[in-house]
């Protein structure tokens, strides 16, 4: 019997990582040194309190039915959460509680959406970002993030004939890929622009508490309007090395969150309670872990990109989330090309900016989930397999 597949799911190919996860593996067989710097899952234990309650919660069989809906403690200590981090006061209705932040960027166009509505989204991005809307038949407009602009989208340059037509304006900062920290000039600019067009803005803020240098993570919903033309993503999976458990949150304007709650009551029975728990737990315990936690990271990025520009790539400092943002050196054609021979020569894995939208290619994607000190191996390495100099 042959299986005709949907025009949808032909278009959806599969992700790199499946290819690098491949040639990495091949490498492994042959007995070589692998620095995996591709995927972003942190290798940083979640606190113990946190796994406490998660485990205490497991024991009780209580909590093997259906959740249903979030448990009210759950809601209330994310509204405590947001007002004490960042200052924003909200309702427990303006709150939701989602299967990680892909997974709410993926489902709410459903509840916002009709097929050949317009969606702004930005390229280079993280690929959900095109591929949400286009699961329910929305048409997409990309809006350039360009390194003469900072990474930041310039809203001036959007036209208006677009900017009338947008139903969704999707933006990301502290962005992945562009490791980039948007200024509050920038939401307050966003957020006049929303209400002069009537877009609606979903912000994914994942990587609120990733960030490094004189920078600051905060939360769009922070500044005035905010509320009233948008939603905002927050994750647990980041800040609190709780990723497999996969809780995140959408949070704001009170419709939206409502109508998409009541959405996904058609394929979802709630998050299991376990992690419901122990999520209370991150919520309401100390905030230390997550400090220190944000210091290695920037450990991490300057030993990286510090290290990447002692042996002649100039890789600049990340701002910010998890991941350093490289334009490939001199001398190589494209980014797959790059990687594919960095692998090869080096052990060293990244992500090539092609896979993040045309306007990625140019660029590699490293994830800093080693410590410092491999980190600085994993450059030796780059530097002993002559790569820099091959083409210069």
């Amino acid at each position: 019997m042959n299986v005709e597949f949907s025009e949808k799911a032909e278009r959806i190919q599969e992700g790199i990582f499946a290819l690098l996860n491949e040639k990495k593996n091949e490498l492994q067989a042959q007995g070589r040194k692998i620095y995996n710097l591709s995927v972003g899952t942190p290798d940083f234990q979640p606190a113990k309190h946190v796994m406490e309650a998660v485990s205490r919660a497991a024991m009780d069989p209580e909590n093997y039915k259906y959740a249903l809906v979030e448990l009210p403690q759950l809601l209330e200590a994310v509204r405590d959460f947001y007002e004490r981090r960042f200052g924003v006061k909200l309702d427990t209705e303006e709150i939701m509680s989602l299967y990680g932040s892909q997974e709410g960027v993926a489902h709410i166009g459903w509840a916002l959406c009709d097929p050949g509505d317009l969606v702004l989204v930005p390229n280079p991005g993280y690929p959900i970002f095109s591929v949400g809307p286009q699961l329910c038949d929305a048409r997409i407009w990309e809006y350039p993030l360009l390194p003469e602009n900072g990474f930041l989208p310039d809203l001036g340059d959007i036209p208006a004939k677009i900017a009338r037509q947008a139903k969704l304006m999707i933006v990301n900062f502290p962005g992945n890929p562009v490791c980039k920290v948007a200024p509050d000039s920038f939401y307050r600019e966003l957020i006049e622009f929303a209400r002069k067009y009537e877009i609606i803005i979903l912000h994914d803020n994942a990587y609120a508490d990733l960030v490094f240098g004189d920078k600051t993570g905060g939360s769009f919903l922070a500044f005035p309007g905010a509320k009233e033309v948008g939603v905002e993503f927050y994750s647990l999976s980041k800040t609190f090395s709780y990723t497999g458990a996969r809780m995140s949150f959408a949070l704001g304007r009170r419709d939206i969150i409502q109508k998409f709650k009541a959405l996904r009551t058609q394929f979802d029975y709630g998050t299991f309670l376990p992690v419901q728990y122990g999520a209370i737990a991150a919520l309401t315990g100390p905030f230390d872990s997550v400090i220190t936690q944000c210091r290695e990271y920037e450990e991490r990025n300057q030993a990286l990109c510090g290290g990447l520009r002692s042996i002649g790539w100039e890789v600049p400092d990340s701002e910010g989330t998890m991941f350093v943002w490289a334009p490939i050196p001199q001398g190589f054609e494209n980014s797959m090309e790059f990687t594919l021979e960095l692998m090869e020569r080096s052990g060293v894995i990244c992500v090539p900016g092609s896979s993040f939208g045309s306007l990625g290619e140019g660029y590699v994607r490293l994830a800093l989930v080693l410590p410092p000190e491999q980190l600085r191996e994993a450059v030796e390495s780059i530097r002993r397999s002559g790569i820099l100099g091959k083409r210069g």
